[in-house]
């Protein structure tokens, strides 16, 4: 099937999905599904193939390739919003492994700190990867937090979606000097001043669960973990 969905409405498109995989269901054999959408490759395949320019970069199951990309390419592509990229450091101080990032300083979860160590990883220049939806807001700054200011707020309904202007060095393409991170709030974990969306201007602090990151050489892009 080569794209079959592609020019459907919204709606009739969620409704072929399920109609396509209750006839996979029915006839048990194999479908080789190409498509350039995201929900439709994980929601439809039991194993997903990621190309890019003619080459395969993953094969796993729509789990294996969301918890664990091969690159930085793969991290973008798969997610909704895409994962945040930073400029970071992983540093090694005795045998625990940090990251800086935008002035936090974050000890590593001790299950990443285990296969860093078996792979005998040198400190360096890293891409560090967040996804939206594990970004937690805190109420007071210190040395393991971002800080930024709201630029857009996207209520959703169920969550919010904002985009926070946090001061980075970053590449050509992004001005000012500032990234644009984006965070996924579920509105039922919102403040009742926030409840309606969080004013333009407001400065946040947030951090992230350090098992959750992704660490990829800044050289090779490749995921060190």
């Amino acid at each position: 099937m080569d794209e079959p969905l592609s020019n459907l409405d919204a709606k009739l498109r969620n409704q072929m999905r399920a109609e396509i995989i209750k006839l996979r269901q029915r006839i048990n054999t194999t479908f080789i599904y190409v498509t350039h959408d995201q929900t439709e490759a994980m929601t439809l395949g039991d194993r997903i193939v990621i190309m890019k320019d003619g080459f395969i970069q993953q094969v796993g199951t729509p789990q294996e390739v969301f918890e664990h990309p091969v690159n930085v390419f793969v991290a973008g592509f798969i997610g909704t919003p895409q994962m945040n990229f930073f400029g970071a450091q992983l540093l090694r101080e005795g045998e625990e492994y940090y990251v800086t990032c935008a002035g936090a300083k974050v000890a590593l979860a001790e299950s990443i700190q285990e296969k860093l160590r078996a792979k005998s990883t040198p400190a360096q220049d890293i891409i560090l990867g967040i996804r939206p939806e594990h970004i937690n807001f805190v109420r007071d700054q210190s040395f393991d937090t971002m800080s930024g200011k709201v630029d857009v707020s996207e209520m959703m309904g169920s969550e919010l979606h904002l985009h926070v202007a946090v001061g980075q060095p970053v590449t050509s393409g992004e001005e000012g000097g500032l990234k644009d991170v984006v965070m996924r709030v579920s509105t039922s974990d919102l403040p009742d001043a926030y409840h309606g969306g969080i004013p333009h201007g407001t400065q946040l602090h947030f951090t992230f669960p350090s098992s959750l990151v992704h660490l990829f050489s800044k050289e090779t892009e490749k995921n060190l973990i």
